[in-house]
């Protein structure tokens, strides 16, 4: 089967979308399957073009089985609405021109950002060709939920744009049971949506001695180690955790931040601003170097900001600090929340809530028994969502939409 996809975000570049993508492709082609990804040039999260490519308007490369074609987009910064706006329209446009000539028995495209999957619909109008639309955010919800914009006259085209997408597509694939809830109240018929959540992949997230030589560099030797490792957006909500920090000076912990985000220079701002001694924030690191950080944590950190929406959302980096056998401290309720406590792979608390937050994290560093379970049923979680499954799951459902 000749499967197209469309997507924003590939590797090199290292978020979610790009990981998720690149591992079910590279699932199906194991699978004999012939994969075509459109995607652009890798710029995210800084907005700068990685070293050995440049914004051509065509150029192709083969990544381990992969035919990946990648197309000029107007590259913004992961921050500001207006020109991340012109970033998404410009690979909608790109995406379109590039697919019209690559041949398909089905289309993939992929959200966050539905401007994708304005491409997906009208190829597969022109090429007369079932295209699935995966939908990993509830866009334009997400929108108004982090205060970017709220209900105006954009807000109701992009819904109406959003619902002819789902009346279009052959299938939806979603990532949560919530989302499905969702989408059939805006009209779509149950039978056209399945699930197939993000996972971790068990060959490179496992667990590992922490890396003594970079605890000693970042001056973290003989100290528990609270990590978040992500991007930093509004939606994170990471003001919040320097505050519980802040008041935390007085315990032997350390808060580590990894990754960049809209949010990244008002953290470092307020940070250096109140002089809170017991955080540290890197920039993103390459995707090769991700285990060594991620062996330092003690204890992982998922938070996002209080609202119902989020109660809908899972957010990936649950399966990857699982599988490596992380303690979990998830502040996002609703279904990301009950997998936690299915397993018993952390603790969660009230997203937003300073005490629920501090006597979580002192509970945690006071029992080694909690931690010792967590463990292990942060083994037993990432077992269950490994990702192959999930990969192959997915290619049924494509096999069964031709």
């Amino acid at each position: 089967m000749k499967i197209l996809f469309l997507t924003d975000n590939f590797p090199p570049e290292v978020n979610a979308p790009a990981t998720r993508t690149f591992e079910h492709c590279l699932e199906w082609v194991n699978q004999g399957e012939d994969v075509t990804v459109i995607t652009c040039v890798p710029n995210f999260p800084q907005g700068k073009v990685y070293k050995g490519y440049k914004n051509k308007l065509y150029q192709e490369e083969v990544v381990k089985g992969i035919k990946v074609i990648r197309v000029w987009t107007y590259i913004a910064e992961n921050k500001g609405f207006f020109k991340r706006t012109l970033d998404y329209i410009s690979f909608s446009i790109s995406s379109f021109i590039t697919g019209i000539f690559v041949q398909a028995d089905i289309i993939i495209a992929t959200s966050p950002q539905f401007f994708t999957a304005l491409s997906g619909r009208t190829l597969s109008f022109w090429k007369r060709t079932p295209w699935v639309m995966e939908v990993r955010d509830l866009w334009p919800e997400s929108i108004k939920t982090v205060g970017v914009m709220k209900d105006n006259l954009f807000i109701k085209y992009f819904e109406w744009q959003e619902k002819r997408c789902y009346k279009s597509a052959t299938k939806i694939i979603v990532v949560t049971k919530a989302f499905k809830k969702e989408i059939i109240k805006k009209g779509t018929a149950q039978s056209k949506i399945e699930v197939i959540t993000n996972g971790a992949n068990l060959s490179f997230y496992e667990p590992v001695e922490k890396n003594k030589g970079l605890l000693k560099k970042l001056n973290l030797d003989g100290k528990k180690v609270l990590g978040y490792i992500g991007t930093h957006g509004m939606a994170h909500k990471l003001d919040f955790i320097l505050n519980c920090a802040k008041k935390m000076e007085h315990l032997n912990i350390h808060f580590l931040f990894i990754g960049s985000g809209s949010e990244k220079e008002n953290l470092l701002q307020k940070s250096q601003v109140e002089n809170i001694t017991n955080v540290t924030m890197l920039d993103s690191v390459p995707k090769d170097e991700l285990i060594e950080y991620l062996s330092l944590l003690d204890i992982a950190i998922i938070n996002l900001k209080k609202d119902k929406l989020f109660k809908t959302v899972i957010p990936s980096k649950i399966f990857e600090n699982a599988a490596m056998e992380i303690p979990i401290l998830i502040g996002v309720d609703g279904e990301a929340r009950d997998i936690i406590e299915k397993f018993n792979a952390g603790l969660y608390y009230e997203p937003e809530n300073e005490k629920d937050f501090i006597s979580k994290v002192i509970r945690l560093i006071d029992s080694k028994d909690d931690l010792k379970e967590f463990k292990g049923g942060g083994a037993d979680l990432a077992f269950a969502y490994e990702r192959k499954k999930l990969a192959k799951k997915m290619l049924t459902i494509l096999k069964n939409t031709r």
